[in-house]
């Protein structure tokens, strides 16, 4: 789907065009789905008769499915329509909820999140591809701050909702609801969505769809056991994934000299696009572990239910999504910096905030410090989304958003397993030396919390090198480096 011949009608000014507005409904509904099961763990080892890290599974086999399917959207989204890619992702995620909905045993239930997970992958990339064509660089920010607000919200929404739904019925009434509201989604995007662009025909590397399987599924499935399966085995784990990132590298760079990559990394030759991929990722990594690190400290040391742990964290979610709109349309009229450096600042400040967590810690101040956190995540993701992705010429827009999202993906395994491993280490270590359990593991979290706020202020000092707006003018650096690796990489 090249963005070289856009064909869907025009949109008023500082109207949202159609087709975005369909793929965005789409989008929210595939990722609400993503975190819904989070709270149904329990329920599932009961009525499934699995242990707790088969039931974990879940997420763990969703998260694995996206990393290694996401790197080959940008060559199934050039060869495709945007209609047939549309119907593609959510057909295929339409048959995966029906499977879950009705999985008599867990392994059946398994096979469903995986097939939904093909069809969720797709569609991130769809809706900030087509966004990227269809739409003009000065309206670019408040479009973009509408999808922030839709991907931000739906994850925010999910465990809340499953949470609800759990307090009165089956796990299975989570899917039985997701699918007629993506089937009634899936029609009226068949029924109104435009094609944009025009497909053409190319090859597929067979071989570089098993590296990036095996090297980007394999790099999120050791970091996400890397506390349960022990450190020895995961970090064999991650660096046989990361040996087979490499080696898929050097493929694309040997594809690139007949224009037919797999995923085409000519894109990090642009600058702004390069430092805001780095900035998203460590961004993304910070959100995660704060994620997996709050409920663990509400539930866990607080005492906490699941269903009041998501409502107190869903006022922050709800924040960043609702500020989207906003945070877009200030970028339109002021450019990134202004918005990006204050909200990178305010990462950290939340991150150092949360290293002060105590068992008397009021309520009020968990919430405000994630309400900081996301709002300030909110002023630096759409900015960074569309500078990124503006700093890139038009046929490398699939490239560019399958490379982001994919990264998030590790990212957000890195997040995760960073955060766990050093809540473990440093608790087992409190508790050798004589500190109660609640209080070992509560040093655990500070710990955690500050290596958090470490990692953020590498997102200052990306967000201090970003410019105010993206030029593809002048935003190229010398391709001279890559035509030097081109020579040297060896044959694959």
């Amino acid at each position: 789907m090249p963005a070289d011949a856009a064909t869907v009608t025009a949109d008023a000014p500082g109207r949202t065009p159609v087709v975005i507005r369909l793929l965005m409904l789409a989008t929210f509904v595939v990722i609400l789905n993503e975190t819904i099961m989070i709270n149904a763990i329990p329920r599932l080892m009961v009525d499934l008769h699995v242990t707790e890290q088969a039931a974990q599974w879940v997420s763990t086999a969703f998260m694995l499915t996206m990393a290694a399917v996401i790197p080959v959207t940008g060559w199934f989204l050039q060869r495709v329509s945007t209609r047939r890619a549309y119907a593609t992702a959510m057909g295929v995620f339409l048959v995966g909820t029906a499977i879950a909905a009705a999985a008599p045993v867990f392994e059946v239930l398994l096979l469903g999140r995986v097939i939904q997970a093909v069809g969720t992958a797709v569609m991130m990339p769809l809706l900030m591809t087509t966004l990227m064509t269809v739409v003009p660089d000065s309206d670019r920010g408040r479009v973009m701050g509408n999808v922030t607000m839709a991907i931000s919200v739906a994850p925010a929404l999910g465990p809340t909702v499953s949470g609800l739904v759990l307090q009165h019925g089956s796990w299975r009434i989570l899917f039985l609801l997701v699918l007629p509201i993506a089937g009634t989604v899936t029609w009226l995007g068949l029924r109104r969505l435009e094609n944009v662009g025009e497909p053409h025909s190319s090859s597929i590397d067979w071989l570089s769809v098993m590296l990036a399987a095996l090297g980007f599924g394999g790099l999120v499935y050791g970091l996400t056991q890397f506390a349960e399966a022990g450190a020895a085995r995961s970090v064999m784990v991650v660096v046989g994934g990361l040996a087979a990132i490499g080696v898929f590298v050097m493929r694309q760079l040997r594809l690139q000299r007949a224009d037919s990559p797999l995923m085409d990394l000519r894109t990090l030759r642009h600058a702004t696009y390069a430092k805001g991929l780095i900035l998203m990722s460590v961004a993304f990594m910070a959100m995660m572990g704060s994620m997996i690190l709050l409920p663990l400290f509400l539930q866990n040391l607080r005492g906490l239910s699941p269903l009041q742990t998501g409502l107190l964290v869903m006022p922050g979610g709800v924040a960043m999504g609702l500020l989207g709109p906003l945070v877009g349309r200030l970028f339109d009229r002021f450019g990134g910096r202004v918005l990006v450096v204050p909200g990178s600042f305010g990462i950290v400040a939340a991150l150092a905030g949360f290293t002060q967590v105590s068992m008397t810690m009021p309520y009020w101040q968990v919430l405000g410090l994630h309400m900081l956190l996301m709002v300030s995540l909110a002023a630096v993701f759409t900015p960074v989304f569309t500078l990124g992705l503006g700093a890139l010429p038009p046929h490398l827009y699939s490239h560019g958003s399958s490379m982001v999202a994919t990264l998030q993906q590790v990212a957000a395994a890195f997040g995760t397993a960073l955060a766990v491993t050093v809540v473990t280490m440093r608790a087992d270590q409190l508790t050798t030396s004589g500190v109660t359990a609640g209080l070992a593991q509560l040093g655990g979290m500070r710990l955690a919390f500050q290596v958090g706020a470490v990692l953020a202020i590498v997102v200052v000092a990306v967000a201090l090198r970003l410019p105010r707006r993206s030029d593809q003018s002048h935003d190229a650096t010398p391709e001279t480096p890559y035509d030097e690796l081109d020579e040297l990489e060896p044959a694959c």
